[in-house]
């Protein structure tokens, strides 16, 4: 069990349905304050229907905690409102629109419940970003993979959540660009963000995290200290086995 002081969010018994197939079993996980927590498996393990399900854009079954709050039925505008910011596989940028119009989208939340903070909170996420800031005009349909990851983490930062979920952050990047992301999300939580991080990059994902779960077919497989599961001899030949060079690669 991940036993933590305080924790941010406690999923208890998550449960998901698609009709009568299960996507998502009896799922319970804990992210502590300031905490790191990885979530790795397979494709179609479950993964991005679990991120789904606790910011309320899936309906399920189970419990929701957070910030010490339960959540009966999880709405993701309640839940941006509390703290709480996912960034999708898909990064869901508005391509039309400039960098610096994206990130003010990202405040719209703090804005309406009249927080006049958003020009610092951008001058955090350039200082964070500072490719960012050197095309602060440029239209987001320009940018490459690893400048448009970025912005997704700046604009979701600009609600300044408490908890930040990123789903797959090192989808189609280059070894340097995920290198960087990594980077990034360590450096949010020298920040006091705790990061929920669903990852394929498990050898990435382990060497960042202080705690990981292994989610495999809707179901939570393992968990323990990332550390302790990076030298397990299970998740080495399951996840950090025979593409070990190719993600060692991507990780050092």
């Amino acid at each position: 069990m991940n036993e933590v002081k305080n924790p941010v969010l406690q999923i208890d018994k998550l449960c998901v349905s698609y009709g009568k197939v299960e996507a998502l079993s009896n799922a319970s996980i804990t992210v502590g304050e300031g905490q790191i927590v990885t979530v790795i498996g397979p494709n179609g393990a479950g993964k991005t229907t679990m991120l789904s399900a606790i910011m309320g854009v899936l309906g399920s079954a189970g419990r929701v905690s957070f910030d010490g709050t339960i959540e009966a039925v999880p709405e993701v505008e309640r839940m941006v409102a509390r703290g709480m910011n996912l960034v999708p596989e898909k990064r869901e940028l508005f391509g039309e629109m400039s960098i610096e119009d994206n990130l003010v989208l990202g405040a719209f939340q703090r804005y309406r419940m009249g927080h006049r903070d958003q020009a610092r909170t951008m001058d955090e996420v350039f200082e964070l970003f500072p490719r960012l800031k050197e095309r602060r005009t440029q239209l987001a349909g320009t940018l490459s993979g690893g400048e448009r990851q970025m912005l997704a983490v700046g604009r979701a930062l600009m609600a300044k959540p408490r908890l930040l979920m990123l789903d797959e952050p090192s989808l189609g990047l280059a070894p340097l660009i995920v290198r960087e992301i990594f980077r990034i999300v360590a450096e949010l939580r020298r920040r006091g963000v705790s990061i929920l991080l669903v990852e394929q990059n498990a050898r990435a994902a382990l060497q960042v995290a202080d705690y990981a779960y292994v989610l495999e077919t809707g179901q939570i497989a393992m968990q323990g200290p990332a550390h302790t599961l990076a030298d397990d001899p299970r998740v080495i030949e399951a996840y950090l086995g025979l593409g070990g060079k190719h993600q060692a690669m991507l990780s050092t």
